[in-house]
């Protein structure tokens, strides 16, 4: 953690103790019933999903020819591989 995100959290001035702090966090999510706790949950998604950021349409267009070639190029490793398999085995057990 960097030394701003330590200094903005919660107590970072109170030197933390096991005891402490450990009971706290426990007790407090274990006092949580059920739906509390996947209505939680769905708020985290939604909180995480907002800072999703969508790429423009060039990049999009960019990251996909980039996909589109990478597949192209493994299919024809793919196939080479493959046709130089067959060669030598009809090779070796003779065909």
């Amino acid at each position: 953690m960097s030394e701003t995100a330590a200094s903005a959290a919660p107590g970072a001035d109170a030197p933390r103790t096991p005891s402490s702090n450990s009971s706290k966090g426990a007790s407090k999510t274990a006092k949580r019933g059920l739906f509390a706790r996947i209505a939680l949950f769905f708020r985290q998604v939604v909180s995480e999903l907002k800072k999703v950021v969508r790429p423009t349409r060039s990049e999009l267009i960019t990251y996909t020819s980039v996909v589109l070639v990478f597949v192209a190029v493994v299919m024809a490793f793919v196939t080479v591989v493959d046709l130089a398999i067959g060669k030598l085995t009809f090779w070796v057990f003779g065909g």
